[in-house]
């Protein structure tokens, strides 16, 4: 009886035990099974590689988080899909996500050695990991492994499964991917892998940092032969096409050191796209961006500053060196930014764009502008000797010239030229400061302060060009374009046209235009400027050809300027310290003469696939006219002024000069046989 009462326990223990078993498993198994995806939530995307190309379409640099380059697999030949089908998941085509043979394999030699050494994961498992899951090796992400990889055949096509397989896999050296592997190990498309190459590449997948061939190259060799050897044995290649191919080199080319060429333009070109379009797309959207820059004007642009910069023995270790610089060259017809440089290279403010400093005597280019512009031509002649204006509030100014000289009588060309500080001074005051800021801020100069009790509404900031925050390179050179351009103003670009990864166009720009000059105040201020690189301030500059342009040095020696244009580029050097202090360097005082040294060496490399041109004169400009250069007046043919002070002027039709000059007189018929 008592035996019989025992039986009876133990069967209701086993039962109660069995039904918690067997609920807590089908629990279990319910819970599982409820925690798989839905198709909803099978969405593959990736991260790719964005490119930024030059206006010939070089590439200029690759922005990525994960460097991957977006692959078509109906583009690929069969070896090269069979290479990696072969080699991780030969059973791919003829499962539904999981092979249960391979991975009831694995368990079998997991269970031998007694670690994960192998996954019997199929090419859709390894998708589900990359894109939904983690690289741990668990139990449980083995588990959701299943559940993904069902729901993604359920979602995907076989051929688009292997394709996002074949954007996703690692291949080490930060590439992510067939195509971005195939440029990285032998410089070509994965289209045009060989046998050879494809089988290389596949060997790769399993274990990147073992097998690349940057690595070990002897191992990688003995994998890629491996790869072959499955894919005979898988009937993908015959032994012939086998054992050919696994006696050729590997042949990878060198790999090269990540270079980034036209730092500070790219920083130019992200901050523009990733305000457009945010940061994922940059990073990670496979954009294309086709740019206006050249790579050939920029190396030019570059390699002037840095070697033009003078040394200054007071920058100490950890510290920037000084001074800095910035060179930005515009193509004046189209806006085009050809170069942009700004800088050492040693951080990333880019002063090309961003730094606002003191014009110096640049600022004379807007004045003298607007005079013409108003009917002062370049005859006309003012006094230069010592002058005091007395200021709105009270103060009374005396300005001085760069030598504190004075010459005289001197025609508006000759002052330009020299840059004389006083009959700037003089004219500003004749046509009004306001009249000077007007043409400045017509012509694209955004940053003078027009109100405040410090404000450059003055005849001092207009005249000589120090100013309350001062302007950027960029905007000085777009200014002289409109000079350059006869007077059209054209708004810089950097950014031709964008499209997405797949060819798709996003955007495609073209820069706006304006007239904001006649054509004929624009030849008559480009006809000074070349004077002052001819004659003036500006030699240091001179190229051999058609050139314009104007010095200028800030009070105090900060900032040395040149800003310069020949009819197809125009460029703008500027340099000095990034807390303004004057340039002395080794006693050697530093200005604008070594900015245009640094726009003649840049200009010279620049132009050097250009035609030489000259500028073309509009109608209405009236030429050949003989002047007294004291008096601005006409000079007859016979006049016995002393050569050096007469000269042939142009001028707008309708300003010349009607009457003759007092101090002419005409020569007696024996000194004209002398003179003979």
């Amino acid at each position: 009886m008592a035996t019989s009462k025992k039986k009876r326990i133990g069967l209701y223990i086993a039962v109660i035990l069995g039904s918690i078993l067997f609920g807590g498993t089908a629990g279990f198994i319910t819970a599982y099974l409820s925690s798989a995806p839905s198709l909803d939530q099978v969405n593959i995307t990736q991260d790719f590689t964005t490119y930024i190309y030059d206006i010939n379409g070089r590439v200029i640099t690759d922005l990525y988080r994960e460097n991957r380059i977006p692959t078509d697999v109906t583009k690929l030949p069969d070896h090269v899909k069979n290479a990696v089908i072969a080699i991780e998941d030969s059973q791919f085509y003829n499962h539904h996500g999981i092979n249960f043979i391979a991975f009831g394999r694995a368990i079998l030699v997991n269970l031998k050695t007694w670690n994960f050494t192998q996954g019997g994961g199929t090419i859709t498992m390894q998708l589900a990991r990359n894109v939904f899951l983690t690289q741990k090796k668990t139990i449980m992400r083995k588990l959701e492994e299943f559940l993904w990889a069902v729901q993604i055949e359920r979602k995907y096509s076989k051929d688009e499964i292997l394709e996002a397989y074949l954007n996703v896999f690692y291949l080490n050296h930060g590439v992510y991917g067939i195509e971005a592997g195939a440029r990285l190990f032998f410089g070509k498309e994965a289209k045009d892998l060989t046998l050879s190459e494809a089988a290389m590449i596949a060997g790769v997948i399993r274990w990147p940092s073992r097998y690349s061939p940057f690595v070990n190259p002897d191992i990688a060799r003995d994998r890629r032969n491996f790869v072959l050897e499955r894919m005979y044995e898988e009937g993908f290649i015959t032994e012939e096409e086998c054992r050919a191919a696994q006696a050729e080199p590997l042949g990878v080319i060198e790999r090269h050191k990540r270079q980034v060429k036209a730092r500070y333009f790219v920083d130019h070109i992200i901050n523009q796209v990733v305000d457009r379009y945010g940061e994922a797309a940059v990073f990670g959207g496979g954009l294309r961006i086709y740019t206006t820059l050249d790579l050939d004007i920029q190396e030019a642009a570059e390699k002037a500053l840095l070697e033009g910069l003078p040394v200054n023995p007071r920058t100490a270790g950890g510290e920037l060196t000084q001074p800095q610089g910035a060179l930005i060259a515009i193509d004046p017809r189209n806006g085009h930014i050809k170069a942009m440089v700004g800088g050492r290279g040693e951080d990333s403010f880019n002063r090309a764009t961003q730094a606002l400093r003191s014009p110096g005597s640049v600022m004379k280019a807007f004045a003298f502008t607007a005079a013409i512009d108003k009917g002062i031509t370049p005859a006309d002649i003012y006094e230069d000797e010592p002058t005091q204006f007395t200021l709105p509030n009270g103060d009374v100014w005396e300005p001085q010239n760069y030598y504190g000289d004075y010459s005289g009588p001197v025609t508006v060309r000759e002052a330009f030229e020299r840059s004389l500080n006083i009959i700037a001074a003089k004219v500003v005051a004749e046509i009004g400061p306001e009249t000077v800021m007007e043409y400045a801020k017509k012509m694209g100069i955004t940053t003078l302060v027009e109100q405040g009790r410090v404000n450059d509404v003055g005849l001092a900031p207009m005249a000589l060009g120090g100013l309350t925050r001062g302007v950027s390179p960029l905007e000085m050179a777009s200014a002289f374009g409109i000079l350059a351009n006869q007077g059209i103003k054209v708004e810089p670009i950097s950014i031709l046209k964008i499209t997405d990864a797949y060819g798709n166009v996003l955007e495609e720009n073209r820069a706006r235009q304006q007239v904001v000059l006649s054509e004929q105040t624009s030849y008559i201020m480009t006809d000074m400027l070349r004077g002052a690189i001819e004659r003036g301030t500006g030699q240091n500059a001179k190229i051999g050809r058609p050139a314009a342009g104007k010095t200028g040095t800030a009070q105090d020696y900060q900032d040395g300027w040149f800003v310069g244009y020949i009819p197809e580029l125009v460029a703008a050097v500027w340099f000095g310290e990034d807390t303004p202090r004057q340039m002395v360097y080794s006693g050697v005082r530093y200005g604008s003469w070594n900015a245009a040294a640094i726009w003649k060496d840049f200009m010279l490399e620049a132009a050097k696939k250009i035609p030489v041109s000259d500028f073309p004169k509009p109608s209405g400009i009236v030429e050949g006219i003989l002047i007294d250069t004291k008096t601005g007046l006409l000079v007859p043919e016979n006049c016995n002024l002393p050569k050096e002070e007469i000269r042939s002027e142009i001028f707008i039709a309708g300003t010349e000069p009607t009457e003759y000059s007092p101090r002419c007189q005409p020569q007696s018929w024996w000194r004209s046989i002398l003179n003979w």
